[in-house]
């Protein structure tokens, strides 16, 4: 029997064609994920569901009797209800690593952007506004591999930044007490700080680290530096991220994540000239959804075949057949 699974995003064709390979025993439905009234319908006959954003709370679970796996895309499991799910004897699993090449090239596109005023120059050069455009880009605007990059967090996407950016002649400082043959820069939280032009964030979201930047933090960096984050957006205090863009203290951020998301129309980060805004987007590429499919599908033959499935998070005494 085909075991049925709730793919809880909105597929392009590559993906599906990825996909329809393995029809004989894998059943996918395709649910968009602003579409609950059709998730809804789904989850009573879904035994593994694919999740990107959309979260999976303990109201969803109980409408899912026949579910044996939360199978995140991507790694981040804030977004599910990974305690419900134990109780009720639901695996969640995620991928780690996966996204690391994507979001990677993702942040160091933000990194330069943000650097050297990207939004800003394409707009001026759209209205007409000519060379110089504006004289203080040769006092101001530097190249990223004259700059000092802090890492927070150090996982695997840091590690792909960090290649990236050494490649680039870029001085870089990271917080993890691991040693390895490139972990020269390490230094304490404070002194990334107050050491690095650009700050990036690659910490998963947890009580320790939701709203670890913050007012106190940031007034810790350096007058002017850039602040980068790719990884959840509760981990900065939004407000207080505005106010020092506003005053100057940062000169720009460059943002994929928010507290919430979709983000508010009124968030004021919207309305922030030196703010780079990406709607969590930096982890999708076709290169990312093929290795997030091929994932998935080989643990849910795990699971077809009565096998336990790989990186599971959760323990849940869940039992496979």
């Amino acid at each position: 029997m085909a075991l049925r699974v709730l793919a809880h995003f909105k597929p392009g064709d590559k993906a599906v064609e990825q996909v329809a390979a393995h029809a004989d025993w894998l059943d996918v439905r395709w649910v968009p994920e602003d579409d609950d009234d059709a998730f809804h319908r789904e989850l009573p006959e879904a035994e593994v569901i694919w999740h990107v954003l959309r979260p999976i709370t303990g109201e969803d679970l109980a409408r899912a009797p026949k579910l044996k796996l939360v199978h995140k895309l991507g790694s981040g499991v804030n977004t599910i209800d990974v305690e419900t799910a134990a109780q009720r004897g639901v695996a969640v699993a995620n991928m780690p690593g996966t996204n690391a090449p994507s979001v990677a090239e993702g942040t160091v596109m933000m990194m330069l952007a943000a650097l050297r005023r990207l939004p800003q120059l394409d707009r001026a050069t759209r209205e007409g506004n000519g060379w110089p455009t504006d004289p203080s880009l040769g006092d101001q605007v530097r190249e990223l591999g004259s700059c000092t990059v802090g890492l927070i967090g150090y996982g695997s996407i840091a590690k792909r930044v960090e290649q990236i950016l050494r490649s680039m002649g870029t001085t870089l400082l990271h917080t993890t007490t691991k040693r390895d043959e490139h972990n020269v820069g390490w230094v304490s939280l404070n002194e990334l700080l107050t050491k690095s032009d650009i700050v990036s964030l690659h910490v998963p979201l947890t009580p320790q680290t939701e709203g670890m930047i913050n007012a106190a933090t940031l007034a810790k960096m350096k007058p002017g530096a850039i602040l980068i984050n790719t990884a959840r957006g509760a981990i900065v205090d939004e407000a207080a991220l505005v106010e020092a863009l506003r005053s100057g203290q940062l000169a720009a951020a460059g943002l994929d994540v928010f507290a919430e998301e979709p983000v508010a129309p009124d968030n004021p980060l919207l309305r922030l000239d030196n703010v780079l805004l990406t709607p969590h987007v930096s982890w999708y590429t076709a290169d990312t959804m093929e290795r997030y499919l091929s994932a998935a599908v080989e643990n849910c033959r795990r699971l077809h075949d009565g096998k336990s499935p790989y990186f599971v998070v959760n323990e849940t005494g869940v039992t496979v057949s």
